[in-house]
């Protein structure tokens, strides 16, 4: 499912040069398995460029998309629920980061599918993260903004366990591109309106801000396919 919302006009000081700037926190990621149970459902989120992860959460997915998407995820499943945050630079430093984030996404959920047989994933990515989340199912973000080449992608063994995935400002809509293929009908993927980094029209950064509020409809989304 593919969103754009409405234009609005907001006029302030780029928030690019805030994103650029914002204190940033640990890339570690909370491991492979750690909990002495594995749960029925893990959130693998890949965070935007610079965007801080949020030191007062759990998993530290980020302030913008990753956390309150996974607090609407939890809130709403009856299902148990924990997350990962792909550990990579999420810089401007392209294309390593974002081929960074990919390899780790990808290695990650190959491991955790196997030592956890029954549990199932929804993979979230917002800006920067949207493209490694492109590249990690198979849909190349080379060319776009923070975009880069494809260095691994899921097996399709794991395919059926991947519940939802979920984008947010993706990059590579700016291009024209959308996920296809396997993953296409389990995709929600909302571009805000004049969001220069999904919109080809866009010029507003402030927009590329206003996606949490997405988080209790790509919730839904992720229960309808449970």
């Amino acid at each position: 499912m593919t969103i754009t919302r409405p234009h609005r006009t907001t006029i302030s000081a780029s928030v690019l040069a805030v994103l650029a700037t914002a204190t940033t926190v640990s890339t570690l990621g909370t491991g492979v398995a750690g909990a002495a149970e594995c749960t029925a459902l893990q959130v693998v989120s890949a965070r935007g460029t610079n965007e801080p992860g949020g030191a007062w959460s759990t998993f530290r997915l980020g302030t913008v998309v990753g956390n309150p998407v996974y607090s609407a995820i939890a809130d709403k499943l009856g299902a148990t629920t924990d997350a990962y945050r792909v550990d990579y630079p999420a810089d401007l430093n392209q294309p390593r980061s974002v081929k960074a984030g990919n390899r780790d996404l990808v290695e990650h959920v190959v491991a955790q599918a196997a030592a956890c047989p029954r549990q199932r994933f929804v993979l979230v990515g917002y800006s920067q993260g949207a493209n490694v989340v492109d590249n990690s199912i198979g849909v190349s973000s080379e060319g776009a903004k923070v975009g880069g080449p494809i260095v691994a992608t899921l097996p399709d063994r794991l395919a059926p366990r991947i519940v939802a995935v979920l984008l947010f400002g993706n990059p590579i809509r700016e291009l024209g591109r959308s996920v296809t293929g396997t993953y296409a009908d389990r995709t929600y993927d909302v571009c805000n309106a004049n969001d220069p980094v999904c919109d080809p029209d866009g010029s507003d950064w402030n927009v590329h801000l206003r996606y949490a509020r997405y988080a209790d409809a790509a919730a839904e989304f992720v229960d309808a396919r449970m």
